[in-house]
C-alpha cells in the first residue's frame, strides 16, 4: 500500500519536533510519493510549567490534544517518546509501531562538575522525575533534589542561570537535539534504571484506522519492541505512572530479554529491585513476572503508601 497523504500530530517541542521530523523523512524514504505533513500542537503538559507533572494529571497530559486530532481525522499518526506515553492507552488508541532505541540512559549535566560523585554537599540537583529523584537520593542523600519542568533547552537555561548545580536530563533527547556537548557523563544503569521505554519513539493511530498498519510496519523494530514490551508489562502490572518512582529496563542477547525492574519511595528511603529472563516472544509475560516478584516484596503497599502522601 502506498499512501498519498500522511499527517503526524506532535508537540511542538524542539525535541518533539525533531522525533516528528525523523520520522517524516522514514516515511519519505519508504513512500517517496507520498505528502507527509507534521501538524504541531501545543499540550496542556507543555503549557502547566510551575507544577510537577505528578501534581497535574501525569504524562497523558502530553498526548491528549494529539490523540484528539486523530480522533477527529485531523492527523493520522501521533510520535511521541514512549516514556511519556501512558502504560494503558485510552479506548479507541494503539501504538502501531516502536522504533529502533536511541541512548536509553540518563545523563549527567553540569556546568561546574565533572559526575555526580564530585557534587558538595547540599548541591542543588534538578530533575522532574521522581524514579530519578529516588535512585539519587539512596545513593547521594547529601544532595538537594529540586523539581525541574520545561522543555531541554528551558532546563538547560535553568541551570546556566545558576538555579541549579547539575540537571539530570534523558541522554537521547540532548544527543537528538546535537546538544552532546552538554553532557558531562552518561549516567550506569546501575546508578539509575532507565524509564519504561527510554530512548525509544512510538507512533500511535487511531484503532480503527486499520489501514495505518502495514503502511507503518516498516518502523517497527522487533528488539526493541519485544524490550519496550516488557518494561511496559511491569510497570503496567504495579500501576506504574509519574506519580510512582518506578524503573524498567529491558536488553535482548541471542533472543533472550533480561528484564529488571525497581520501585522506591521518592525518599529514597526504601528501594526494591527484581529481574528475570525469558525469550523476546514472552516479552509480556517476563514483565509480570517481575512486577509480581517486586509486588511479593512488597511493592503494591510501597506504592499505595506513596500515592497516599502525595493525595
Amino acid at each position: 500500500m502506498n499512501p498519498k497523504k500522511l499527517v503526524i500530530a506532535s508537540r511542538e517541542s524542539l525535541l518533539a519536533m525533531w522525533q516528528a521530523e525523523h520520522i517524516r523523512g522514514r516515511l519519505k524514504t519508504l513512500y517517496p510519493d507520498c505528502d507527509v505533513q507534521i501538524s504541531g500542537m501545543s499540550t496542556r503538559g507543555d503549557q502547566i510549567l510551575d507544577k510537577t507533572l505528578s501534581k497535574i494529571g501525569g504524562k497523558g497530559l502530553f498526548i491528549k490534544e494529539l490523540e484528539q486530532a486523530l480522533q477527529d481525522g485531523r492527523a493520522d499518526l501521533a510520535v511521541h517518546s514512549i516514556k511519556d506515553v501512558p502504560m494503558d492507552l485510552p479506548e479507541g488508541f494503539a501504538l502501531a509501531a516502536i522504533g529502533e532505541r536511541a541512548n536509553p540512559f540518563d545523563a549527567f549535566v553540569s556546568n561546574r562538575y565533572e559526575r555526580l560523585e564530585d557534587l558538595p554537599r547540599d548541591a542543588v540537583v534538578g530533575t522532574a522525575s521522581l524514579r530519578r529523584e529516588t535512585q539519587l537520593r539512596a545513593r547521594y542523600p547529601h544532595l538537594i533534589i529540586k523539581p525541574l519542568r520545561g522543555n531541554v533547552q528551558t532546563r538547560l537555561n535553568k541551570l546556566d542561570n545558576g538555579e541549579y548545580d547539575a540537571i539530570i536530563l534523558a541522554a537521547a533527547g540532548l544527543q537528538r537535539l546535537r546538544l552532546e556537548g552538554r553532557i558531562r557523563l552518561i549516567i550506569s544503569d546501575t546508578v539509575s534504571l532507565p524509564a519504561a521505554g527510554q530512548g525509544a519513539l512510538g507512533i500511535e493511530i487511531a484503532t480503527h484506522r486499520k489501514d495505518l498498519l502495514e503502511v507503518l510496519k516498516p518502523l517497527n523494530h522487533d528488539t526493541t519492541h519485544a524490550c519496550v514490551t516488557a518494561e511496559r508489562a511491569l510497570a503496567r502490572a504495579l500501576g506504574g505512572n509519574c506519580q510512582v518512582p518506578l524503573a524498567a529496563y529491558c536488553t535482548e542477547e541471542n533472543g533472550l530479554l533480561t528484564l529488571r525492574g525497581l520501585v522506591g519511595r521518592p525518599d529514597g528511603s526504601t528501594i526494591l529491585k527484581a529481574d528475570a529472563q525469558a525469550p523476546t516472544e514472552y516479552a509480556d509475560s517476563l514483565g509480570r513476572a517481575v512486577a509480581k516478584s517486586l509486588a511479593d516484596d512488597g511493592a503494591m503497599e510501597l506504592i499505595a503508601a506513596v500515592l497516599e502522601e502525595q493525595a
